[in-house]
């Protein structure tokens, strides 16, 4: 089972847009460089008092407040400013860290008004705020995401997915007989943690924020759980980039 990185996208503010990269370091034990560096805490979040990881239920994101899925950005890490643009709102571009209040401003229009608004920016110590515990990888196959398209009758765009790595080469749901093998990519290798459960963001158009299509009945119809894609930890770190081969190690 082997196949090729296609793609590469980091989200630099969890929720809140996506960017592709050309290429990228990964180290041991950590998540995508700058991968959900920041993520914007509601009115309603209990955050810890130790900067410490929190979960995805105390942040504004695309399952409450699906305007949110439309947002692109561009992130130049050397002067940490970050730059998003949305169908239904100018342009910005700011310093998340010295400039939360502009980014809030610019986002509240997006969030629903039965939803806790935003309320400041959150950045945890030393990690990105993924939604598992532990800062993990999102690894996704490209003829997974043509399969439940094509199930469901939609042209599925994977930006949906709020994914990191995609993967061009592997036979549709091959993927979802690796929880606990080690996958190599580039010069860096990863071991599968488990199955990716999906959330109501997914059934979003990434294009318009709008809600289109019920990827999570559909994936409970083919596939009997509404999960999709893979949660990955890094054992090895180096140099990866579109192009790259990936294999299955034993």
């Amino acid at each position: 089972m082997s196949g090729r990185l296609a793609h590469i996208f980091r989200h630099p503010i969890k929720s809140h847009g996506r960017e592709a990269l050309a290429s990228v370091v990964l180290s041991p034990g950590a998540s995508l460089p700058w991968d959900r560096h920041w993520a914007i805490a509601h009115e309603a979040a209990r955050l810890p008092d130790d900067g410490g990881w929190a979960p995805c239920m105390n942040f504004c994101r695309g399952a409450k407040a699906p305007d949110l899925m439309a947002i692109d950005c561009t992130f130049d890490s050397a002067s940490g400013r970050i730059t998003l643009t949305h169908p239904d709102r100018p342009a910005i571009t700011l310093d998340p860290e010295t400039e939360a209040e502009r980014l809030i401003d610019w986002m509240r229009p997006l969030i629903p008004a039965d939803r806790a608004g935003p309320a400041r920016v959150y950045r945890a110590t030393g990690r990105g705020l993924t939604d598992t515990p532990e800062p993990s990888i999102s690894i996704l196959s490209l003829a997974s995401n043509a399969a439940l398209g094509a199930a469901m009758g939609l042209d599925l765009s994977i930006l949906r997915w709020r994914g990191n790595l995609w993967i061009d080469g592997w036979d549709a749901w091959a993927e979802e007989a690796l929880p606990g093998q080690r996958v190599k990519i580039g010069a860096a290798v990863l071991r599968v943690t488990e199955q990716i459960t999906r959330c109501r963001a997914t059934t979003v158009n990434p294009a318009t924020g709008r809600i289109e299509g019920d990827t999570l009945a559909a994936l409970t119809a083919l596939r009997g759980d509404p999960v999709f894609g893979l949660y990955a930890t890094v054992e090895t770190g180096g140099p990866i980039a579109p192009g790259d081969g990936v294999e299955i190690l034993p």
